[in-house]
């Protein structure tokens, strides 16, 4: 038993060997004893520089315009400048898209907008409360919408008064 086991162990084994294993050691070793010159390699021809004079120093600058653009009057009006130094009330934070009219409220004579901020807190306003981000001031309350005129910067130094209205929604049954 021991001695078919050596001999399938040494058939393996020969099978396991190269026939053109000697033919690779023989071109390594030539390889080896006579590697060659090494390759030379040919560097590009670098261009010669020429300069090029500016003659145009003497003329306007293209980046600077040719004459002074004239100070222009602000659009809009400068007298409706918001009031920066009032308190901020707590819906001023938010732009008016983020901000949903949920109900109208009417408690002795007087009507009360109930507005839900992003959070899901409801805020009861009256005329004269401001929200929104352009200084929205409540103009007005109906049964089903808060009527607001914002201050608008119109980009010149000038604001503008925008009217806007959140309304109800309706609600899906």
């Amino acid at each position: 038993m021991r001695s078919s086991m050596a001999l399938v162990a040494g058939l393996i084994l020969v099978g396991c060997a190269d026939p053109h294993l000697g033919e690779l050691d023989r071109r390594l070793s030539d390889i080896r004893a006579n590697p060659g010159a090494p390759r030379v390699l040919e560097m590009p021809e670098i261009p010669t520089y020429q300069s090029i004079p500016y003659q145009a120093s003497d003329r306007r600058s293209p980046f600077r315009p040719q004459l002074p653009e004239p100070e222009q009057a602000p659009v809009g009006d400068s007298d409706l400048a918001p009031d920066l130094e009032r308190a901020r009330e707590p819906l001023e934070g938010y732009d008016l898209e983020a901000l949903r009219l949920v109900g109208i409220l009417t408690m002795s004579g007087q009507t009360h907008a109930l507005v839900r901020a992003p959070e899901g807190e409801v805020h009861r306003l009256r005329p004269g409360n401001y929200l929104g981000r352009n200084h929205g001031r409540i103009v007005s309350i109906t049964g089903s919408t808060v009527q607001l005129v914002e201050l608008v910067p119109t980009g010149g130094g000038g604001w503008m008064e925008r009217t806007t209205q959140l309304a109800l929604e309706e609600t899906r049954r």
